[in-house]
């Protein structure tokens, strides 16, 4: 996802779509800001990145504002904490999309960027797609995140599948929270954040979690 050693984890997204058909949630009306985020315009910024991916993040994303909020100490800013030579940002779907790919099946794009916060990496996945779940394509990089078990990420999903616009649903590990996003105009859409790795979080560490994502939602909404 954010990087092309992650790519092969998406076609088991197609057997996670499938697992949380039916949980279907109202994604659609309009985000705040000059630029609302809306299916179309996800696709065009992926679209318009880089094959091998960029050296920014073409979102707006404000990661030092976004900790500030969210209580997390520690300089923040762009890319990994150790530079391994991987872009900092990636796209998926849209015109890259192949047929049976998820996001082919369910027309939709992705981006991902690459952020740290102290000694933490952070990575943030904003997808839309036509119609939901737009969580499905994602669920491989939750699993690698969190650790998740196969039943602990069909619930996750299912329980992410459901949730309102705006609200962090965290999974049990603590340090990956899932936003469903508004859209301008049709369409589903999510911000999955990953922070650190998977392990026993505290109570605050996984409040901090959902603070982080509701704030970074909030940034392109």
């Amino acid at each position: 996802m954010t990087h092309g050693r992650h790519r092969p984890l998406i076609a088991a997204a197609l057997v996670a779509a499938t697992l949380v058909t039916g949980c279907q949630s109202d994604a659609g009306g309009t985000g705040g800001g000059a630029a609302p985020l809306s299916l179309s315009g996800l696709t065009k910024t992926a679209d318009g990145m880089p094959d091998d991916g960029a050296g920014t993040c073409p979102l707006p994303y404000d990661v030092a504002e976004a900790a500030k909020g969210a209580g997390l100490d520690g300089a923040a800013g762009a890319g990994p904490v150790q530079d391994g030579g991987d872009p900092v940002a990636t796209a998926e779907g849209g015109k890259r999309a192949r047929p049976g790919d998820p996001l082919a099946e369910n027309q939709g794009a992705l981006v991902s960027c690459a952020f740290h916060i102290g000694k933490d990496d952070v990575q943030v996945h904003t997808v839309a797609t036509r119609t939901p779940q737009a969580i499905a394509p994602l669920a491989p990089v939750i699993q690698m995140l969190s650790g998740s078990s196969v039943d602990e990420l069909v619930g996750y999903t299912k329980k992410a599948g459901e949730a309102k616009a705006g609200d962090a649903v965290v999974t049990d590990s603590g340090n990956v929270a899932a936003v469903r996003l508004k859209l301008d105009g049709d369409g589903d859409a999510f911000l999955l954040v990953g922070l650190g790795e998977a392990g026993a979080a505290s109570p605050d560490r996984e409040q901090q979690v959902g603070d982080l994502a509701r704030a970074l939602a909030g940034q392109v909404q």
